[in-house]
This record gives C-alpha cells, sequence and structure tokens, in this order.
C-alpha cells in the first residue's frame, strides 16, 4: 500500500486538499473567461467529465468582473489564474475559491500583501504555482531554470506568506519536461508540509502529454508525494481528465472503477479482441466499483489471467469461456462472450456497492 507524505488539509470550498483526502482532478478551461455563456459551458463540461476543481485564467479586468457570475453559475470550486496584475487577484478574491499566483511575475511583495490581505479576509487558499520558466529573476540567475531554482522560489514565497500570518498553501512547481518536474517535488516534500499540486506544463499534445505525465505524475504518486493534480494537454478538455483518472487508478493510488487486462496483438489470438476490448471498455466506464476484470484472446496466458481476475473472458478457437473468480460460469460461443463477460461484472459490481 503506497503511504503518503503527511500533509496539511486545506479547502477550495468544499474539497479537501492534502491530509487524508483523496486525491483531486483539475483542469482549465480555454474560453476567455469574459465569455460568461462559453466558460460556463466548459465549466460543466469538465464536471460531468469527473473534475472535482476548476481553473480560470484573468488576464483583464472583464476576466475578472465575470467571475461572480461564473460563480453564481456553477457548483464545481473555481480558481482563479493570476498572473502580472494583482489587482485582478483582488476582485477575483471576492468570487472565487482559490487564488493561483505565480510568484515570477506577479511583481513587488507590497503587492502579494494585498493577494494574502484579500484571501485572508474571504478564507480562501493561495496556490503558489513556481514555473521552471518564469521564475524571478534573482533564482533564475542564481541557479538557471533548474529543479533547485523552482525549490529555493517555492521556499522563499511560502516563508513570506508564513510571516504575514498566512498558511493556507499549496504548491506547484511546474517544468515542461519529467526530470526537472519530479527532482524539484522530490527535493520540497520533506521541507514543508503544505499540500502538492502536482503537473507537467506546456506538455504538449495528447499522446505526448499523456506519456510525459504518467511518467512524472506516476512516479510521485508512487512515491507518496501529490494531493491534487492537473494534467495538462493541448486538445479537448475531457481528455484530461481522463488521462489524470487513468494515472491515479493505474498507479495504485485510487480505487476506482475496472481495470482491464487484455493480451497484446499476436499470432495466437483466436478472435476479434480488439474489438471485444472497446466493447467492454465503452459498456463498463459508468462502473466506479474498483473490479479487475481480463479479457484474453488465446488459451496461453487466459485462464491463469482469469483465476485472480474477478470476471474473465478465455477466448479459444470459434468460443470460449466465461470465469467469475477463477471459476467458470459459462461455455459459449465467440459471439455471445461478452454479453455474457458485460452481465457477470454489472452484477458484481452492483454486489459490491
Amino acid at each position: 500500500m503506497i503511504k503518503r507524505y503527511p500533509t496539511k488539509k486545506i479547502y477550495i470550498r468544499d474539497v479537501a486538499i492534502g491530509g487524508d483526502a483523496p486525491i483531486s482532478v483539475q483542469s482549465m478551461t480555454y474560453s476567455r473567461t469574459a465569455d460568461i455563456e462559453a466558460t460556463v459551458e466548459q465549466i460543466n463540461r469538465l464536471h460531468f467529465a469527473g473534475a472535482d476543481i476548476v481553473r480560470v485564467a484573468v488576464p483583464d479586468y472583464e476576466d475578472a468582473n465575470a467571475l461572480k457570475e461564473i460563480r453564481a453559475k456553477t457548483s464545481l470550486p473555481l480558481v482563479a489564474d493570476i498572473h502580472f496584475n494583482y489587482r485582478l487577484a483582488l476582485i477575483a478574491a471576492e468570487s472565487v475559491d482559490c487564488i493561483r499566483i505565480n510568484p515570477g511575475n506577479i511583481g513587488e511583495k507590497s503587492r502579494v500583501k494585498e493577494v494574502v490581505k484579500a484571501c485572508k479576509e474571504r478564507d480562501i487558499p493561495i496556490r503558489i504555482g513556481v514555473n521552471c520558466g518564469s521564475l524571478e529573476k534573482d533564482f533564475e540567475d542564481r541557479y538557471g531554470q533548474t529543479a533547485k531554482g523552482m525549490v529555493e522560489s517555492a521556499l522563499y514565497n511560502i516563508k513570506f506568506l508564513e510571516d504575514l500570518g498566512f498558511t493556507d498553501i499549496k504548491v506547484s512547481m511546474k517544468a515542461s519536461d519529467v526530470e526537472r518536474t519530479v527532482e524539484a517535488y522530490r527535493m520540497l516534500r520533506p521541507l514543508v508540509e503544505y499540500p502538492f499540486h502536482l503537473g507537467v506544463t506546456e506538455a504538449g499534445t495528447v499522446f505526448h502529454a499523456t506519456i510525459k505525465s504518467a511518467i512524472a505524475l506516476g512516479t510521485l504518486l508512487l512515491e507518496g508525494i501529490g494531493d491534487t493534480m492537473r494534467v495538462s494537454i493541448t486538445g479537448e478538455l475531457e481528455k484530461e481528465i481522463e488521462v489524470a483518472r487513468a494515472i491515479l487508478k493505474d498507479s495504485g493510488v485510487a480505487k476506482e472503477g475496472l481495470n482491464i487486462i487484455s493480451c497484446p496483438t499476436c499470432g495466437r489470438i483466436e478472435a476479434d479482441l480488439v474489438k471485444a476490448v472497446s466493447e467492454v471498455e465503452e459498456k463498463t466506464k459508468h462502473i466506479k466499483t474498483p473490479l479487475n476484470v481480463s479479457v484474453m484472446g488465446c488459451v496461453v496466458n487466459a485462464i491463469g489471467e482469469a483465476k485472480s481476475a474477478d470476471v474473465a473472458i478465455a477466448y479459444g478457437k470459434g468460443s470460449g469461456l466465461v470465469m467469475v473468480k477463477g471459476e467458470v460460469v459459462a461455455k459459449l460461443q465467440e459471439s455471445e462472450l461478452v454479453e455474457r463477460f458485460l452481465k457477470e461484472v454489472e452484477k458484481l459490481a452492483k454486489e459490491a456497492e
């Protein structure tokens, strides 16, 4: 069992971050926030895709002033993403559930003090979002765009907030590559008690972002590091949530949904395995009960996998077996196997509720 680092628990609206809370999944809208209808539509899409928290960009006053109406139209916790202009954070704090500031571009410390004061008054947390590509000049000059530079920036800004009596903090340290991202989080984790927001920034298209995020976030999660996360993808919103949930599940951190085991394509396969697995994925994605299911295309490994699966198909030539908990419950023609398999999965999931 993975043992997570103990961290301070904070709340973004009603979503707990850190402590013993489940690791939450976030994403970010790409509409202009001032376009209230489009932004709410995207927030709703993320809500139905399974996001726990959503972040919105606030680059100007029109965006900041739109937050109050957006807040009234959604129940999903909102994080305002602030760069350069601290006054936008002061407006946003009146409506949102968390403020994200980038120490590398927010400006003078007097401005940060004003943001802290606004967040304190409204009891909302601050995310210190350090990005490798936009470190404060002092840290970049001293350390370059390195993991050490990110950690030193984070420590400096954490202490600054603590000295102001503010401790409702979460921290992110993102680079566009796996190595620096993992190194930074590993380096900082033993030094502070605050929850971490994990992510690889500017990760790229679906394929590359999935690979980078699976390696970086999966590595950290397996080491017990991380309290909330975003998979950053140049693409559709829902894909970020889908990939993040898969990383949580396949790393063993989240016990939710089916773990589908299927063999790779090879010359031994005696059925249309690709079609069968695709149908199983599509027709079981609503199931939240953690189950191991196996869909195997020949007898070489099928029976062995079936013994440890909750429900399994073992295909043979023109026919096959459906097995539950290692016991054969049906021998059927190939065309009938998936339907019976799905019935057994639904039955087992319902019994486990």
